[in-house]
């Protein structure tokens, strides 16, 4: 429906003039007083309307109203899972975050969106305002602008405008920015939804991400971390593409998988690790360099690996004993002509990670990586040697034969 009936093209028209039932929150049903159709309001109870529909499918045509667009935070994606894509139709139109931009005259894209409605994720939201500079909030009566504003200042202590549109598609719509404060006092008309947007000067949790990013940027403890110039070796190794799957196992601190998604543009990672403590650094070295397509995975390896995507690429830093098994479970997944990069520090690991892959049928190349960092002495500077450490490549090559 959009806003009002005033968003309704000629085709949303046609639908709704030939249903035998319209189902609708009361706002969207006194719309259409003078529609013949059988009305069913929608209340809380969900499940008795799709148990409504149900009872009705193949026998009527049945028009759902939603405000907005109905994929967007809306009823669509409960009717498409309840009774199937190929008996439900979607037919689109302006979503109230859509409006709510237009009529501010600001665009939208990058903009994170969190809906509250009905919805406990305070979490999420405030996870958000630490990593974005503008997050749009759909709100209900209950965690409503006024809240909403309380709760920022309380958490955060301000840093933020807040531009509230109300009433949307009424005749009683009305919008405007706020001082936290003023909006945390006043009393906003329904439905209605809100803009935070960070107020200059004021900087978010974000850390730019680079190749190469200095291994102290990252949560990591006791030195526990691929420093930065194995990094840039190992990602060379792995020769990353845009739209790739990588798995990175035994992530540790996980700087290896979070410089990898500069590499893989809309692809994705799954990193793996054992230790809840290295779960909770990766976590939170998501959060500092506001990566995206990063999935955290605490599991003890080789287990856990069966129900993901299969990988391009695979890197792994961790393993211990268990490596060769780890090794030959996760080539068992690995897509044709992927590569595995495996990271070792001793002897036996090189020697087990090499003879585990030939014994696969990858090509095999160990490169040693020996880095020396410079150390301020009294009158000038010496080099201190870091550890060695072994970089293992297996490159799988398609069988043509097999397709294996």
């Amino acid at each position: 429906m959009g806003l009002s009936p005033d968003d309704l093209t000629a085709s949303h028209r046609r639908i709704i003039e030939r249903a035998d039932i319209l189902i609708g929150g009361r706002r969207l049903l006194g719309f259409l007083p003078d529609s013949p159709a059988e009305k069913k309001v929608i209340g809380k109870d969900i499940e008795a309307v799709l148990a409504f529909i149900r009872r009705r499918l193949g026998r009527k045509t049945m028009a759902v109203l939603a405000s907005g667009d109905p994929l967007f935070f809306g009823i669509g994606a409960k009717l498409i899972e309840a009774f199937g894509p190929d008996r439900v139709a979607i037919h689109p139109n302006v979503s109230s975050v859509a409006a709510a931009f237009a009529r501010i005259k600001e665009p939208w894209d990058g903009v994170r969106v969190l809906s509250l409605h009905g919805r406990k994720n305070e979490s999420e939201l405030f996870r958000a305002l630490a990593e974005e500079d503008r997050v749009a909030v759909l709100t209900d009566p209950e965690r409503n602008p006024a809240w909403l504003a309380r709760r920022v200042m309380e958490k955060l202590g301000g840093g933020f405008r807040l531009a509230v549109m109300e009433s949307l598609g009424t005749a009683s719509e009305r919008h405007g920015w706020y001082a936290l404060a003023a909006a945390a006092a006043k009393e906003f008309r329904e439905p209605n939804i809100a803009l935070l947007k960070r107020e200059v000067g004021v900087r978010s949790g974000r850390r730019p991400l680079s190749l190469g990013t200095p291994d102290d940027e990252f949560d990591h403890h006791g030195g526990l971390i691929t420093k930065s110039e194995v990094r840039a070796v190992a990602l060379s190794k792995l020769r990353l593409s845009p739209g790739q799957i990588l798995w990175d196992l035994g992530a540790g601190s996980g700087s290896v998988a979070i410089e990898a998604s500069l590499l893989i543009g809309k692809g994705k990672i799954v990193a793996f690790e054992k230790d809840p403590r290295r779960v909770a650094q990766i976590k939170a070295n998501i959060s500092r360099f506001n990566v995206r397509n990063l999935r955290v995975v605490q599991a003890e390896l080789p287990a856990g690996l069966a129900r993901l995507p299969k990988p391009d690429r695979i890197f792994i830093g961790g393993g211990g004993k268990h490596l060769p098994a780890i090794i030959s479970e996760a080539a068992r997944r690995l897509q044709p002509d992927g590569v595995v990069v495996i990271n070792a520090v001793l002897l036996q690991n090189v020697h087990d990670a090499q003879a585990a892959l030939r014994r696969l049928g990858f090509a095999t190349e160990i490169v040693q990586v020996q880095i020396h960092r410079c150390r301020p002495m009294p009158w000038s500077e010496r080099l201190e040697a870091l550890n060695p450490v072994w970089l293992i490549t297996g490159v799988r090559k398609e069988d043509r034969r097999t397709g294996r």
